[in-house]
């Protein structure tokens, strides 16, 4: 059993361009276009943007990708940032975490470790730095942590008994399921688990703002920050506004001045 602190996120997927169609477009409607977007989503939300006035060739204005997203995101006009979208794994964050995340949805996809099917004897927790840092505190932390994973060991045990003798013909997996997802109703809010999310650019905005804020429980908050830091270097012209600060308990968090884009 390990006790986790720190949250962590890996950026696995992001959209690639497909240049011989959007070529295709331009030769078809008579125009042309170049942007120096270096990353597919930034492209693809910029050319989004260009579709609703046309504004290629001669009309394209605005020719830095730097300028087209200063502008978008003090025009509030977000909807072209829902077409750029990320796919994450993160790990390293508890149950508690996720009950919050999920109030994300419009712009959301989430694919989440399933307590019915994993074993969780070998579970990790995460625990709050408030906890952490006083001796008391984490040692009450532990040992109600170490009671609740020892009474699910058990209960997986048992359970499995009753289940092999009242149902020996189900097949050995639905057996450990019946077992399992009856088990973990005694493991805390603290018990680690690991999720795949994919996010849109509108969304992910939304999420950094709200959950970045002093008001956002303190674990979603450092998902928050280490996103937007992600963010920063995957996507820089959409995130370009978003500032990190010290907030008045001395721990990190995020403005912006550009709210619901």
């Amino acid at each position: 059993m390990r006790v986790i602190r720190e949250p962590e996120i890996y950026l696995v997927g992001k959209q690639v361009v497909s240049p011989e169609e959007v070529q295709r477009f331009l030769d078809e409607n008579e125009t042309t276009w170049s942007s120096e977007a270096e990353s597919g989503a930034e492209l693809l939300a910029e050319m989004a943007g260009r579709i609703c006035y046309m504004s290629f060739g001669a009309r394209q204005g605005r020719k830095s990708i730097a300028d087209y997203m200063d502008n978008i995101i003090e025009s509030g006009h977000g909807s072209v940032l829902e077409h750029a979208v990320w796919n994450f794994i993160i790990t390293g964050v508890s149950r508690s975490f996720t009950h919050e995340l999920i109030r994300h949805r419009a712009g959301w996809g989430y694919s989440q470790l399933s307590q019915r099917y994993v074993d969780e004897s070998t579970a990790d927790f995460v625990e709050p730095d408030i906890i952490a840092t006083d001796p008391q505190a984490h040692q009450l932390w532990m040992e109600a942590v170490e009671t609740s994973h020892r009474a699910y060991c058990h209960l997986v045990d048992r359970l499995s008994e009753l289940v092999e003798g009242s149902h020996p013909h189900l097949s050995r997996t639905l057996k450990r399921k019946m077992a399992r997802q009856a088990a973990r109703s005694v493991l805390p809010n603290a018990t680690e688990t690991k999720l795949f999310v994919t996010v849109n650019g509108r969304a992910l905005r939304h999420f950094i703002e709200l959950r970045g804020s002093a008001a956002a429980e303190p674990e979603i908050r450092k998902v928050a920050i280490k996103l937007l830091r992600i963010m920063k270097g995957e996507a820089p012209h959409v995130f370009a506004d978003f500032v990190l600060v010290i907030l008045e308990d001395g721990s990190l968090g995020v403005q912006t001045e550009h709210h619901k884009v």
